[in-house]
């Protein structure tokens, strides 16, 4: 009933609706070679890919913050994270999450789709599926990338914040086994944040400056990355190791 727990327990959820967004079309295109998804289906998929991942990065910064008063703060620990706290901190990242990409997916569907229905991707990204639209899918575009960039930016920002405070506590410990612990697992998290945060904003970008920075399996390779590996690793990571 820790509140790391609980925290775990939220974004394992996450977690399964994230890779089961997507994973399970990704095997059949791979499988079966059955590349076909219907209109409604690809923007329900487009939503809670890109839902999910705004909520992912909250919790992120969420459990960044438990470490740091934990470490940082450890008899103040339950009088800070109380019950109440923790609740308003997953609606919060739940509505923020909402707020932001409700009308990312309304700007899509509602572009006019005349010619080729062919998406090049794994996945009904948002960038690829306004690619096709026969108007000018800049708006949702650009709405994409700042909305993208406040909510990663905001939380990588806090979330560097959090770690160098616990850093500058560990490293004023005495026991060096107690340094090492510590360090091992801020370690481990930063590696999975890494591995989250780096493809993902790297596939937005790229996306959003043209397809001829990268070729295009390039970029589908690193939207992938994003969604499927930092899943796969989380339990281990954040589960195992806790």
């Amino acid at each position: 009933h820790q509140p790391m727990f609980l925290f775990l327990c939220v974004l394992a959820i996450v977690d399964v609706v994230m890779a089961s967004s997507v994973v399970p079309k990704m095997v059949s295109i791979f499988t079966s070679g059955d590349g076909s998804i219907s209109f409604n289906a690809c923007f329900t998929q487009m939503y809670f890919v890109h839902a999910t991942t705004a909520v992912e990065t909250g919790l992120l910064l969420a459990m960044a913050f438990d470490r740091y008063v934990a470490i940082c703060k450890p008899l103040h620990y339950k009088r800070i994270l109380t019950p109440r706290v923790m609740l308003g901190m997953s609606m919060t990242i739940t509505i923020r999450a909402v707020i932001f990409m409700t009308p990312l997916s309304w700007l899509v569907s509602h572009l006019p789709f005349c010619g080729s229905n062919v998406i090049l991707h794994s996945y009904c990204e948002h960038i690829a599926v306004a690619k096709l639209a026969c108007a000018d899918p800049m708006p949702s575009s650009l709405y994409s990338l700042i909305s993208s960039s406040i909510i990663v930016g905001s939380d990588v920002i806090f979330i560097a914040v959090s770690y160098n405070l616990i850093l500058w506590a560990v490293f004023g410990l005495s026991s060096k086994n107690a340094q090492l612990k510590a360090l091992s697992t801020c370690g481990s998290h930063v590696g999975v944040m890494a591995l989250y945060y780096l493809p993902g904003m790297a596939s937005i970008y790229v996306a959003w400056l043209g397809g001829d920075i990268l070729p295009v399996h390039t970029q589908v390779l690193l939207a992938d990355l994003y969604l499927v590996i930092p899943p796969t690793l989380n339990p281990v990571i954040y589960g195992m190791k806790t």
